[in-house]
């Protein structure tokens, strides 16, 4: 679905928006169906590209997969075809999604081997999969990797628990292993884990299915593994980004929005953080309202100096948000310094702002300086390409805030984070329309 949007901004939205299911729940969510032959029944589930081809990897896998209704889907992996994974289909199909590294803990703990082409196209070491392989190896399983094919594989006769200190909080690492360690014979602890709250879903989902995991939440998780598990039935959590897009929204076109089950107690540092920069927004049962406001100031620090914000592992602020801050202050009253320390090259989105007549500074790849312009001179549309899922979105808030028409290209990029984006929008008022 790739193509354009065209939209016409400077316009005041208002209304609810529920965000969707998290897509980085549902990645380790999916695969975690691998580890029992029983039911497992899955709702609030993302209906985004990601996902979806997810889905059609575990169907491939002969798993039996039923759609119950919107978003909820029931999972049955009691004769899993073991051969696909050594096909040449898996290694086009697997290689396309990162996501699908998740499929290896579950593999290697019921089966005792699992394969898996190089995720995402990328070079090794750029997206370091050296978490999950350090895991998987210290609880016994041989690792190979054939550089011709660029084919991964893994096995062990039989996983023991050990004491694994990882090397960096990975979320799709420590979510790895723990579905290798939870079938493995005696205790394992994983220390360094991430305790994100998708994470804790799933180990949650896990105990539910007969599993002993403790520590969750914490970044020291202990499991004493058992012998099989079996079916459950798990929801997901509203897509954290997606709460904090809309907050940014709301405030960068004045708009009056209620953003619906968001789970708020899940939220961590977000709905403060986008207090920081002025924007009043309140707990009303489990919804966010934000009010309408024609203006928002930056909150200094209170030795006066500028405010700066930065990316940290859990229970830190997601780097999946940085690019909203960014776009946020660009009409905030006051200067903020963002400070993106997790990823490279995340920032030079930036330079499509300026286009647009945004006050940024770019200091190096890791920080911006912007300084507010307090919504006297509106940013200006003109045309784009977004160069990733998250700044996607961030370029679509500043294409719905300008002035004038702005046309997006390269949208197969939201598509794959975001559920009809378009439709949502338009429900509240947006003008946005898909071209080709």
């Amino acid at each position: 679905m790739s193509g354009a949007f065209e939209i016409r901004g400077g316009k005041r939205l208002s209304g609810e928006i529920t965000p969707q299911g998290a897509k980085n729940e549902a990645l380790q969510i999916l695969c975690a169906v691998l580890l029992t032959g029983d039911e497992v029944r899955i709702t609030n589930i993302p209906d985004i590209k990601d996902v979806n081809k997810l889905i059609e990897i575990l169907q491939d896998f002969n798993v039996k997969v039923t759609k119950n209704g919107k978003g909820d889907y029931t999972f049955k992996a009691d004769e899993v075809n073991f051969d696909y994974i050594k096909s040449k289909e898996f290694k086009k199909d697997g290689a396309k999604l990162r996501g699908s590294v998740m499929i290896l803990g579950p593999m290697l703990a019921r089966f005792g081997e699992a394969y898996l082409p190089t995720p995402g196209g990328d070079k090794i070491g750029r997206r370091r999969l050296d978490t999950h392989f350090q895991g998987f190896v210290e609880l016994g399983a041989e690792f190979s990797y054939d550089e011709e094919e660029a084919f991964y594989s893994l096995t062990a006769k039989e996983l023991n628990g050990k004491f694994i200190l990882l090397e960096e909080a990975s979320v799709t690492g420590t979510a790895n292993i723990v579905m290798a360690a939870v079938l493995a014979k005696g205790k394992t602890r994983i220390y360094n884990a991430a305790c994100e709250p998708y994470l804790q879903q799933l180990c949650k989902m896990l105990n539910r299915m007969g599993a002993n995991i403790t520590g969750i939440g914490s970044n020291l998780l202990t499991i004493e593994g058992v012998d099989k598990l079996h079916g459950t039935e798990h929801t997901m959590l509203p897509d954290m980004v997606e709460i904090g897009s809309w907050i940014g929204l709301a405030a960068m076109t004045k708009s009056e929005i209620t953003i619906k089950n968001v789970n708020w107690n899940q939220l961590g540092v977000i709905p403060n953080t986008f207090r920081k920069l002025g924007i009043e927004l309140e707990q009303r049962g489990d919804d966010i309202y934000i009010p309408s406001q024609d203006h928002y100031k930056v909150q200094k620090f209170i030795d006066g100096s500028i405010l700066t914000v930065s990316d940290a592992p859990w229970p830190g602020f997601t780097p999946d948000l940085l690019s909203i801050i960014l776009v946020v202050a660009t009409q905030a009253k006051g200067s903020v310094l963002i400070h993106q320390k997790m990823f490279e090259s995340r920032l030079f989105f930036v330079d499509k702002l300026i286009d647009m007549g945004a006050q940024i500074i770019l200091c190096d790849p890791h920080r911006a300086t912007v300084i507010g312009m307090n919504q006297e001179t509106p940013l200006r549309g003109t045309t784009m390409v977004s160069p990733d899922i998250r700044a996607g979105n961030a370029l679509l808030i500043a294409a719905l805030s300008a002035e004038g028409k702005s046309v997006i290209q390269n949208i197969e990029q939201i598509d794959r984070g975001y559920e009809n984006i378009d439709e949502r929008l338009r429900a509240i008022g947006a003008d946005i329309r898909r071209i080709d």
